[in-house]
């Protein structure tokens, strides 16, 4: 008997269907910077220098970019069940790569080729929803996977750093391989596929390039692409030079830096959770502006207090909380717009989100420690760079009075109320 590979598993509830895509949408984000406690302790097992460690971090990221650009489009002409599963594979495979490599060189390259497939469960996650749900309530399932997938960077170090407690920086890498194992069983297991034959994009590639490459023609998405990417690169800016300034300069132990990562992950959670709150009550551009205007202002204040010789942990750690908590907002605004305004092809969608997401953040990644030393100044000044170019493309592209990606609304006995019947409260 052959069983064909998109022949879908037994009828699976939404609630867990959405625990894998959002433990796909994790998996990748945790591979990021999970390692990052044990970046000193990589430096010299390898023999290498930090600014080769922190290019691990770029490649993986550049790996996440490239793979969400292409596999999005291309699961809109096959179908995503297969391409989840083989994407959950090989990146089962190039963990355990990562946790055998002999040099920098190999480590390297395998985190690339981690990164790419690594990919797949955050860009064929994203349309998995798009294609089984529209409006608030689509709304707030993409919250709940970017909030896991925005949170996952900030508390991967905390995993990290209790996985060095008890043995060495390549126990990561074997944790994340039997993780990726995992999340391939429960795929076959869950996930049904999502794309029938007869919504599939005809043309192959070309064709669901194209589809990209309309997307791109319009002012609105490159606006909302700017604005989540710039969001993104902000993020891991911070994640690069914060473990030198924190156990660097202020003198925490990866205990204590993790501990650090941990509070910024609960302003994180804390944000998604009232954005998904507010999701289908409040207008998506709003709650956009609102997150924009979080990060700039935290960043801002940081910035000036360092500048005129307020560096102290509490500061930097309260502005950096700030940050954290205003991006918790910003994420999974801009997503559902960026969805929302991309519906006729969701696969070119999810791949340009992915592709911003990561393209500007593995540029943003080494900036921090690119003068030679990674200090408090130099990596708010990176974050607060990044976070004003969000703002800039906001408001000169994305123009959110304009209303782009707003739910439908329509009015039902006078009252007015979105697709899935939730009230539209306009700020």
């Amino acid at each position: 008997m052959t069983v064909s590979i998109d022949s879908a598993p037994p009828r699976t509830g939404t609630g867990r269907l959405v625990i894998v895509l959002g433990g796909l949408s994790a998996v990748s984000p945790f591979a990021i910077d999970m390692y990052a406690p044990g970046f000193p302790e990589i430096v010299t097992s390898l023999a290498t220098s930090r600014t080769a460690v922190q290019l691990s971090l770029t490649a993986c990221l550049v790996g996440l970019a490239v793979g969400q650009i292409v596999l999005g489009p291309v699961s809109d002409a096959m179908g995503r069940r297969r391409l989840l599963l083989a994407g959950s594979g090989m990146f089962t495979v190039f963990s355990l790569v990562c946790a055998l490599a002999p040099s920098i060189a190999v480590f390297d390259v395998a985190r690339l080729l981690q990164g790419i497939a690594g990919s797949a469960g955050i860009v064929i996650g994203r349309a998995v929803i798009s294609d089984r749900s529209t409006g608030p309530h689509a709304a707030r399932q993409l919250t709940t996977l970017s909030v896991i997938g925005s949170t996952a960077p900030v508390l991967a170090p905390v995993v990290g750093g209790a996985i060095l407690g008890v043995g060495s920086w390549r126990l990561v890498f074997v944790a994340l391989a039997v993780t990726g194992l995992l999340l391939s069983t429960a795929i076959w297991a869950w996930v049904p596929e999502s794309l029938p034959v007869e919504r599939r994009r005809t043309g192959g590639l070309r064709a669901a390039l194209d589809a990209m490459g309309g997307l791109l023609r319009r002012r609105e998405m490159v606006g909302y692409l700017f604005v989540m990417g710039c969001g993104l690169a902000a993020l891991f800016a911070y994640i690069s030079g914060s473990p030198f300034v924190f156990q660097g300069i202020y003198g925490l132990s990866p205990i204590g830096y993790s501990l650090v990562f941990a509070t910024n992950a609960v302003g994180t959670v804390a944000a998604g959770t009232i954005f998904g709150w507010l999701a289908g009550r409040v207008r998506l551009n709003s709650l956009l502006v609102i997150g924009v205007a979080i990060t700039v202002a935290s960043l801002i204040t940081l910035a000036t207090l360092l500048a005129i010789g307020v560096s102290t942990f509490p500061t930097t750690w309260a502005c950096l909380f700030g940050f954290t908590f205003g991006f918790g907002i910003l994420l999974p605004a801009s997503i559902a717009i960026i969805l929302a305004v991309g519906n006729e092809a969701p696969g070119a969608a999810s791949g340009l989100l992915g592709g911003a997401q990561f393209v500007l953040g593995a540029a943003a990644a080494p900036l921090p420690g690119v003068l030679g030393n990674t200090t408090a100044m130099s990596t708010a000044a990176v974050v607060l760079g990044c976070v004003l170019l969000s703002a800039v493309a906001l408001i000169t592209l994305a123009r959110p009075w304009q209303g782009h990606g707003e739910p439908t609304v329509r009015p039902v006995h006078g009252d007015s109320v979105g697709a899935a019947g939730s009230p539209q409260l306009p700020l």
